[in-house]
């Protein structure tokens, strides 16, 4: 009997956008044979794809109860869950940039990010059970945890694993995987976006998030043992705008961010995509495909369906209203500036539906799934 292959999930980053992964895992509990078998035996996951990463290995040997409980935090989760965004904090934080500003940081010195992500911190440390990840593993029900971040230190793409003892650390040009026990400041290194988010620290070094500077982020996977990928982003499905007026800024900070999360992975994508047509046509020569290192990877790549700019448009409402009234201002509540918003709309109303869209993709292609799944 043939062995089943190994597959990794790969969950990418975007913020509140990554509450669409939680009702794709959602729908493909429901469609197991068995529901508690956890079929993602290696994870990995960058930004907010590696808190769902985490929440996901931490109950791996219950893979519905996981996701279940991943799909409640996302319907539940607010704003002020995630980063602070009271009056007396903004107003505090533009007097620090203006008096640094002016003073050239020596009144004051320079503020660490625009929004403060203690909240969040706190919030995982309530809902995260950190010990589930080395009872999944001890049970087989896991091989390996990989969560990426971007190190101001060295520069380079950290990936932060555990696993299984036979799992090993590699290298490769500016990324690195590191066996650590993962915590909480991983979670938090993970997903510190640069100016948004402080810089998090882990041991005696500083990281932002790690999409930034992540130029391979099928690799960990692969690295962990996968043998196939199962790959679940967040780029939105949206027509060009058509509008040709000067970006407002929110248009040109969404259109960083989309570049950040977005454009790495399809770029991975492409080259794995030209190394398994490289590889099928290596097939009829055995000595040469004998001299090549590479191998083909099926991959199963699922991203929203609908635009996501549409779905925040909604409920751009949600915003307490000192953040309304300064995203407005960017031009993030109108329908050029909307991608910021996408990122940034932790609030029911919006993850719902994402959870929602997240659960019909996966059940429009049940069949595709299982048939990779080898299920």
């Amino acid at each position: 009997m043939k062995e089943q292959a190994k597959v990794g999930l790969v969950l990418a980053g975007g913020g509140a956008r990554a509450a669409y992964q939680a009702g794709v895992l959602l729908a493909i509990s429901h469609i197991l044979p068995d529901p508690r078998k956890n079929p993602f035996p290696v994870i990995c996951g960058t930004s907010a794809g590696a808190i769902n990463a985490t929440g996901l290995a931490c109950a791996a040997e219950d893979f519905r109860v996981a996701a279940g409980h991943l799909a409640q935090l996302w319907r539940q989760i607010r704003i002020a869950d995630v980063y602070q965004s009271d009056m007396l904090y903004f107003l505090k934080t533009f007097l620090h940039f203006g008096v640094s500003i002016a003073s050239a940081g020596r009144i004051w010195p320079n503020p660490k990010s625009f929004l403060d992500n203690a909240p969040l911190r706190d919030y995982l440390a309530r809902v995260v059970t950190f010990s589930g990840i080395d009872r999944a593993i001890d049970a087989g029900a896991l091989h390996a945890l990989a969560l990426t971040a971007s190190c101001f230190n060295s520069g380079q793409s950290v990936t932060f694993f555990d696993g299984a003892p036979e799992v090993g650390e590699w290298t490769r040009q500016m990324r690195i995987g590191v066996r650590e026990k993962i915590g909480l400041d991983h979670l938090m290194a993970s997903s510190a976006l640069p100016l948004i988010f402080p810089a998090a620290r882990v041991g005696d070094r500083f990281f932002c998030d790690g999409a930034v500077r992540q130029m391979a982020p099928l690799s960990p996977a692969l690295h962990l043992g996968a043998q196939k990928l199962f790959v679940v982003g967040l780029a939105s499905h949206r027509s060009s705008v058509r509008d040709g007026g000067y970006p407002s800024p929110a248009q040109v900070f969404g259109h960083l961010l989309n570049s950040i999360f977005a454009d790495s992975m399809a770029s991975d994508m492409e080259r794995l995509i030209r190394v398994n047509h490289t590889v099928s046509l290596l097939g009829g020569h055995g000595d040469l495909a004998a001299q090549t290192p590479l191998k083909r990877v099926e991959v199963f790549l699922l991203n929203p369906s609908a635009s996501l700019e549409d779905i925040a448009r909604k409920h751009v409402h949600l915003f307490p209203p000192v953040l309304r009234f300064i995203l407005h201002g960017t031009g993030a509540t109108r329908r050029r500036g909307l991608s910021l918003a996408t990122y940034l709309l932790f609030e029911p109303g919006y993850c719902r539906d994402l959870i929602s869209l997240g659960y019909k993709d996966a059940l429009k292609q049940k069949a595709e799934i299982l048939n990779f799944l080898e299920l």
